[in-house]
């Protein structure tokens, strides 16, 4: 799920940088440093705005300057029983990995539908029910988180595709709830 945060963030600045525009340089390195990243908890998608940003204090020994930066983010948090739209990225016999924007998700086999098997022939291997389902790398599935693991800068996710409107998504236009693609 999606939120809006207020955040702060301590930032420095090498002294070679030390000029009016300071604090555009303050808010491109804050930009570079925590878009995209994760803190442990939720990923920083992006950063709406800066404010309050603080007088520069002098680091003794090394004379960088260090402010703090008041910023407002947007951050994803993914919950248990929330269901997300991912690509497979690998597929083996204990299930298949996604990948749900930042988050890396595993599927176990044992969280399939009953119907859906391993199929070791096929090139390349997939879980298949012999008809119209294929999960291969690429494919697009949607799946119930059913837990999150986070260590600073990571977070993991165990799903499950074995209940209703959940799998392998059979093209764009359900990836999109029902939109249209243009490929010009």
């Amino acid at each position: 799920m999606f939120f809006l945060r207020n955040m702060e963030r301590r930032v420095t600045l090498h002294p070679s940088f030390f000029c009016k525009d300071a604090h555009d340089l303050v808010i491109d390195n804050l930009l570079r440093d925590v878009e995209g990243s994760c803190s442990g908890n939720y990923y920083i998608i992006s950063i709406m705005d800066t404010f309050d940003i603080s007088e520069g204090r002098i680091l003794p020994g090394t004379g960088m300057a260090e402010f703090t930066v008041g910023y407002r983010a947007v951050v994803w948090r993914p919950f248990k029983g929330e269901t997300v739209d991912g690509i497979v990225v690998s597929v083996n016999p204990q299930g298949f990995f996604a990948q749900v924007g930042p988050l890396k998700l595993f599927v176990s086999s044992h969280l399939i539908p009953d119907d859906i098997r391993w199929d070791p022939n096929a090139t390349p291997a997939q879980f298949t029910n012999n008809e119209d389902i294929n999960i291969t790398p690429g494919s697009s599935v949607r799946v119930k988180i059913l837990g999150t693991r986070s260590e600073v800068g990571e977070m993991w996710a165990i799903g499950s595709i074995k209940e209703d409107y959940l799998g392998a998504l059979q093209d764009a236009s359900e990836t999109f709830g029902g939109a249209a693609l243009d490929e010009d």
